[in-house]
C-alpha cells in the first residue's frame, strides 16, 4: 500500500510539473505576442501643430421672410373690370392697380349732386321768405311803436317771422345732410380705384401673388393681390438656450444659400424673441437683409454663420487628428527623429471647422498624427510618409485654419 501511494505522488508531481511548464510557455508566448503586435510600426499622416486665428461661429439654417406683407382687397363690391400688374411686377406707393365696375357708384353720385340742387334751391327760396317776413316784423315793430298798429298784429309778424326763419334753418341742415350725402357717393364711387398704399418703409415694393381675375365678382375684403416687401429681407432662424444668450442685438451675420453657392449676404441681428416656445426649446431670431438686387427671395432655405468669438495667436491641431483613449480626450504627438507617437491629453477650447484650438497643454508644437491613430498605442514606433518633409513645410502655408475672411466654417465650443 505504502508503494502504492508513494507512485500517486509522484505521478502528482510530475503532473503539476508539466502543466506549470505549459502554462509558462503558453504566457510567454503570448507576451511575446503582444509584444511584437505592439512595437509593429504603424504607417500614418501627419500634419503641423499651428499657432493662428480661430474664430468660435454659430451655424444655423433658416427661411427668408418678407420684412412686410399685406393684401390688397376691395372696400365696396364690383366687377373686376381692370388688373393692372400681375405676379412680380414692381408696386409703387399710391400706383392704381385694380379698377372696378363704377357704373352703379357714379350713378349714386349723380344722383347726390341733384339732391343737392334741390336742397340749395329750397335754401334760396327759405332765406328770400325768411327776409320777407324779417321786414314784416321790422315794420309792424316800427308802426306799434307810433301806436298805428295793434299788439295783434305785431304778434301776427313776429309768429310769421320766427315759422320763416325755422323753415330757413331746416333748409340749412337739408344742404349739409345733402353735402354729406355726395360726400359718401363720391368715396364710394373712389373706392372703384383700387391703390396700392402704404407707410414707410422702401418706396416700391413687388406683387406676391394673384388671387383672382378680370371680370370677377367681389364683395368687400375679397383679396385680389399680395404686395410684398423684399428690400431690406428678414431672415428667420430658431435657436436653443445654448446660443440663445450669446446672440445680441445688431451682432453680424453671414446668410449664404445654396441658389447662390459663391454668394454670401450680410445681415445684422433685427429681433430676438424674448422667450423659447415650449414645445421646441427655441427661439425665434430675425436678421435684417439687405436686398437691393431682389436677389433673395420669401420661402428660400438658407444658412446663418453667427461669429461669437476670434482668439488670435492660438494652438491649433486639425480636428481629425484628435482621439479618445479610455474615455480620455487627446492627440498623438509625433516625434519625427524617433519615429514615434505618443499619446498625449489635451483641453479643446474652440472647434472651428477642420481645426480645435488645444488650450491644455499651452506649450505643444511639433506634429500630430492625421491618419492611422486608430491603430497605435501610448507608445507606438510609426512609418512616415515619404515626402512628410517636403509637405510639412507647404501644409503650413496652404492648409491654413480659417480666418476672419473665410465664411464656410463652423464653430462650437466643446
Amino acid at each position: 500500500m505504502k508503494k502504492k501511494y508513494a507512485w500517486i505522488f509522484v505521478a502528482v508531481v510530475v503532473f503539476g510539473l508539466i502543466s506549470w511548464q505549459v502554462y509558462q510557455r503558453i504566457s510567454e508566448s503570448s507576451r511575446g505576442s503582444e509584444m511584437r503586435q505592439t512595437q509593429v510600426p504603424v504607417a500614418v499622416e501627419i500634419a503641423a501643430i499651428q499657432r493662428t486665428t480661430i474664430r468660435d461661429l454659430g451655424l444655423f439654417t433658416g427661411t427668408l421672410f418678407p420684412k412686410s406683407q399685406f393684401m390688397v382687397a376691395p372696400k365696396i363690391s364690383g366687377r373686376l373690370e381692370k388688373l393692372m400688374i400681375n405676379i412680380g411686377d414692381r408696386v409703387e406707393l399710391n400706383q392704381l392697380i385694380a379698377v372696378l365696375d363704377d357704373k352703379e357708384y357714379a350713378q349714386q353720385v349723380a344722383q347726390a349732386q341733384a339732391n343737392l340742387q334741390v336742397a340749395q334751391a329750397n335754401l334760396e327760396e327759405a332765406r328770400s321768405s325768411s327776409e320777407i317776413a324779417k321786414r314784416g316784423l321790422e315794420r309792424a315793430q316800427t308802426l306799434h311803436k307810433k301806436g298805428i298798429a295793434s299788439d295783434s298784429e305785431l304778434d301776427t309778424a313776429q309768429a310769421a317771422y320766427k315759422a320763416q326763419d325755422a323753415k330757413y334753418k331746416v333748409a340749412v341742415a337739408q344742404v349739409a345732410h345733402t353735402k354729406a350725402g355726395l360726400k359718401a357717393a363720391q368715396v364710394r364711387l373712389s373706392y372703384t380705384q383700387i391703390m396700392a398704399s402704404w407707410e414707410n418703409g422702401y418706396e416700391h415694393r413687388v406683387v406676391g401673388e394673384r388671387f383672382v381675375d378680370q371680370g370677377a365678382m367681389l364683395t368687400p375684403n375679397t383679396p385680389i393681390l399680395s404686395i410684398l416687401e423684399i428690400q431690406p429681407i428678414i431672415a428667420a432662424i430658431h435657436v436653443t438656450d445654448r446660443d440663445y444668450f450669446r446672440i445680441k442685438t445688431g451682432q453680424n451675420a453671414v446668410v449664404s444659400s445654396k441658389a447662390f453657392p459663391e454668394k454670401t449676404f450680410s445681415g445684422k441681428i433685427a429681433r430676438i424673441a424674448p422667450l423659447l416656445k415650449e414645445t421646441s426649446r427655441e427661439a425665434r431670431i430675425e436678421i435684417e437683409i439687405p436686398n437691393p438686387d431682389e436677389l433673395l427671395k420669401p420661402g428660400m432655405f438658407i444658412n446663418v454663420q453667427i461669429e461669437f468669438t476670434t482668439k488670435a495667436n492660438v494652438t491649433v491641431v486639425p480636428v481629425n487628428a484628435v482621439v479618445k483613449r479610455e474615455n480620455q480626450q487627446g492627440i498623438f504627438l509625433a516625434d519625427t527623429q524617433n519615429k514615434i507617437a505618443q499619446f498625449v491629453p489635451v483641453s479643446l477650447g474652440i472647434v472651428g471647422g477642420e481645426w480645435a484650438e488645444v488650450v491644455e497643454p499651452t506649450s505643444l508644437s511639433g506634429f500630430v498624427v492625421t491618419l492611422g491613430q486608430h491603430l497605435l498605442g501610448s507608445r507606438n514606433p510609426i512609418i512616415l510618409p515619404p515626402n512628410w518633409q517636403e509637405t510639412s513645410a507647404t501644409d503650413k502655408t496652404k492648409s491654413q485654419p480659417p480666418d476672419k475672411s473665410d465664411q464656410n466654417q463652423q464653430g462650437e465650443k466643446k
